[in-house]
């Protein structure tokens, strides 16, 4: 794949039961972060584009797991957003369950991207979500947005504190992103293709 020169990107399916994820076995990965992380923001900057995924004033809007496809060679899969304080408990339980069932069962799974807001400290629900991917044994790949937002001088005191907060495993990178320099893009393309090079890539 070209990461400079991708044509095909588009949203295929948005799911809710492992009936309607998609059978062709494309690997599979996971876009994981709180409700207003940048998500959309990440994914349209990876794939250069402006509104393949939308941005919204209204965070926690994602109910679903969405399937981008990108070049028929892989999936990102956005899930919902966490920490959205106006969505009812009952709906984040019917959430928490979905991601519950595709995480634990989803051979596809090659990765899972925990996006954190470099600027502050990951919050609790960061930590549950990362400890969540370790417990299933998930690779991850944390990547703190909204990097442009911090001065270079100031960056490893802010990774240092996303590592220590998340109190990150030995294998496990941090990488900073930012959807508006495109900073980090080359290289968060680097780990996931070299985590799919197993798969059918």
């Amino acid at each position: 794949m070209d990461i400079n020169k991708i044509h095909y990107a588009e949203i295929t399916i948005s799911a809710v039961s492992p009936k309607q994820y998609p059978d062709d076995g494309l690997p599979e990965v996971a876009l994981a972060g709180r409700s207003n992380v940048g998500k959309s923001s990440f994914i349209n900057a990876m794939v250069n584009r402006k509104k393949l995924a939308r941005t919204s004033g209204k965070p926690g809007k994602t109910r679903t797991l969405n399937y981008f496809n990108i070049e028929n060679e892989l999936f990102f899969v956005d899930v919902p957003g966490y920490g959205y304080a106006k969505v009812s408990n009952a709906e984040q339980e019917k959430w928490g369950e979905m991601m519950n069932v595709y995480f634990s069962s989803r051979d596809e799974l090659s990765l899972s991207i925990l996006l954190v807001d470099l600027r502050h400290h990951p919050t609790e629900l960061d930590v549950q979500m990362y400890d969540f991917f370790k417990y299933y044994n998930l690779p991850v790949l944390v990547v703190a947005t909204k990097a442009d937002k911090i001065k270079k001088s100031k960056r490893n005191k802010h990774i240092n504190q996303v590592i220590q907060t998340l109190e990150l495993a030995t294998e496990d990178k941090v990488m900073v992103f930012s959807a508006e320099t495109r900073e980090g893009r080359d290289e968060v393309w680097n780990e996931i293709l070299a985590s799919t090079r197993n798969d059918s890539i």
